[in-house]
């Protein structure tokens, strides 16, 4: 269950991180959602391996 939560939350941050990124006006955006992807991920690998 809390695999699959953290599976949308990364689609969306990546959903985010495209949108920013390909708006130039919102750059700012796509940072903030990669690293927030990124958060996400190893929180989820971490969570997964204990």
């Amino acid at each position: 269950m809390l695999l699959k939560i953290l599976l949308v939350i990364a689609i969306i941050w990546l959903a985010l991180a495209l949108i920013g990124f390909i708006i130039k006006g919102l750059l700012w955006l796509g940072i903030i959602a990669a690293v927030l992807f990124v958060a996400t991920s190893l929180w989820g690998w971490i969570k997964r391996n204990t």
